[in-house]
């Protein structure tokens, strides 16, 4: 079954729906796509019992609503509760350093109690919201200001199970390069890589999400290391029949991971793009449970890179003040545009996603740089 909601649907999605008949659960997104006849009700997917993605995490409280005591809602719980999903992990990094602390108890600690350099964020997270890097005292007494003018701009965009700013977690920062991996657990808890992705950064204090690249070098060099990592925490948390977005940090053979984003692979329906990159229906494939032949994939493939790139707007922008967008201006940028998504600026934080391919990773650089106002007119 497949749950559509907010805060976007791509046709891609809609039309694998349809070409393979796959069941959605009835609720107002759904009705912008199908009939309510052809839907299926809470009741009727309750009784169901079959698998379960959607493309967003804003469908977590239906299933922690109606799917109470399932083994899926355990696994979203341990998933979107950073401190838990640590604790799942002690096992497997024994030495690794974290603390649950309040909002409260974050405006009241001495930086004697605290070792930097560390990582700041909210139990219950998305992307990189409220995810604050401080290094030092300077930066702690920063972010401590900083923090209510932040929670009062994310109040009410997201629910709670996507985004809670009342707990946070503080944890050691985590050398070395991010990677994230759409993927899957099928029914014997086993890990299905569906796509390799690498997130560059503009600088050490870019959390940004502008971009990310995969292509064969990634998916040859990192494939049967990150599965034999996601083997382990998959039985270390007990994952089966579970489609997840996992970001993790890689520093020669020293891999951890940062965050699962359950239920989903990456948002706002960008994991499209392994249709472009590697032939692969990521929904018919989950779904399905079908495995990718690597081997055969790559040995076709080019020495390119794919990429998604999200046009976001920076936070000083009030966004019912923008008039428009050059988009055509926008996209001089990238020169191999293969989808170009345009979204409702007016209430989204980016008012584009595009996927591309390059022969020059200085074209993903360059756009790590881009001042994004230059293509807004307010």
């Amino acid at each position: 079954m497949i749950i559509l909601n907010k805060p976007y649907v791509s046709d891609y999605l809609i039309e694998t729906i349809k070409k393979n008949g796959f069941s959605v659960l009835d609720n107002e997104i759904a009705r912008n796509y199908f009939n309510k006849e052809d839907l299926l009700s809470s009741n009727e997917a309750i009784k169901k019992n079959e698998l379960i993605y959607s493309n967003s995490e804003n469908s977590i409280d239906w299933v922690m609503e109606n799917l109470k005591n399932s083994d899926i809602s355990r696994m979203i719980k341990i998933s979107k509760d950073k401190v838990l999903f640590r604790e799942a992990l002690r096992k497997i990094y024994p030495d690794y350093y974290f603390r649950k602390v309040t909002l409260d108890e974050i405006k009241n600690l001495k930086t004697d109690e605290l070792t930097f350099p560390f990582v700041l964020k909210p139990s219950v997270g998305f992307l990189s919201f409220g995810v604050y890097p401080v290094k030092n005292e300077i930066e702690w007494k920063n972010v401590v200001e900083k923090l209510n003018q932040d929670i009062e701009k994310l109040e009410g965009f997201f629910p709670k199970s996507v985004v809670d700013m009342s707990d946070f977690i503080i944890e050691e920062m985590i050398d070395g390069e991010e990677y994230a991996l759409d993927a899957y657990y099928d029914k014997n808890g086993e890990a299905v890589i569906l796509n390799i992705f690498h997130h560059p950064f503009f600088d050490d204090k870019d959390v940004s999400d502008r971009a990310y690249y995969t292509s064969k070098e990634i998916i040859q060099k990192y494939h049967n290391k990150l599965k034999s990592l996601l083997d382990e925490i998959g039985s270390a948390v007990g994952y089966k029949n579970f489609p997840f977005h996992i970001e993790l940090r890689i520093n020669e053979d020293k891999i951890i991971p940062i965050e699962v984003n359950p239920m989903r692979f990456c948002g706002w329906c960008i994991t499209d793009i392994a249709q472009s990159a590697w032939n692969i229906n990521v929904y018919e494939y989950f779904l399905a449970q079908l495995k990718p032949n690597w081997t055969e994939i790559l040995k076709n493939a080019t020495d390119e890179y794919f990429y998604f790139t999200m046009g976001d707007i920076p936070s000083s922008i009030n966004k019912s003040s923008i008039k428009s967008v050059d988009y055509e201006k926008y996209l001089k940028n990238i020169s191999n545009p293969l989808v170009v998504r345009k979204i409702d600026y007016k209430n989204n934080p980016v008012f584009a996603i595009v996927f591309a391919k390059t022969k020059s990773i200085d074209e993903i650089k360059n756009i790590l740089k881009l001042d994004m106002k230059e293509f807004i007119e307010l």
